[in-house]
């Protein structure tokens, strides 16, 4: 795995730098969307197997082990760039249970290709960046979604990190348990350059 750090990376989001203010969520449990808009920021962690949460049909009711971290926080909160890099793909994932709005950047650390998938973001979004687009460490790239936008979801940012090429707009969010080590090698856990979120 990959580390850096030689690199001073930049935060994603507003959070606080009190990691005691950033409730840490267990959705091993399930999903309770008025319990996390209750919380003026909060976390998803990474590698969690999550219950009752992807019930839609593109889940296939067996994908539940996330591969990004979640922060979750308020509509139209603004997303930043944690280094330099270049907009890779932009898309709406519009399926209910998506994305919603969703844009990769494409980052180059240690000689070497990192993706960064940014999802649940506003239609707005799709608009403040383009591809191709070289965009600098604490950009401001996009704001958050509101949940009639971002897939159904209580507003918040999925973060990701791929070490492949997606080809697209999109990463599996979640993937099914026996995937799951393979996933773990292709998706690196976010705190490598999100920091010790948790």
């Amino acid at each position: 795995m990959n580390t850096y750090s030689d690199y001073n990376f930049g935060k994603v989001m507003d959070y606080p730098d009190n990691r005691d203010a950033l409730y840490l969520f267990d959705f091993s449990q399930g999903y309770d969307a008025d319990f996390i808009r209750s919380k003026e920021w909060g976390i998803g962690k990474y590698n969690e197997k999550r219950s009752n949460m992807y019930l839609e049909s593109m889940f296939h009711n067996e994908r539940n082990v996330h591969m990004g971290i979640d922060i979750w926080t308020q509509t139209g909160a603004p997303v930043f760039s944690f280094w330099d890099g270049e907009v890779a793909y932009i898309q709406n994932n519009d399926q209910p249970g998506d994305y919603g709005p969703t844009i990769v950047i494409k980052y180059e650390l240690n000689d070497s290709p990192l993706y960064a998938l940014y999802g649940h973001l506003s239609e707005e979004a799709l608009e403040m960046v383009s591809v191709g687009e070289a965009i600098k460490k604490g950009q401001k790239i996009a704001t958050l979604g509101s949940q009639g936008v971002n897939g159904g979801w209580a507003p918040h940012l999925h973060f990701q990190l791929s070490v492949e090429d997606p080809q697209e707009a999109d990463m599996p969010g979640v993937v099914a348990p026996e995937n799951r080590e393979e996933a773990l090698q292709t998706f690196p856990d976010p705190r490598i350059v999100l920091g010790d979120l948790y």
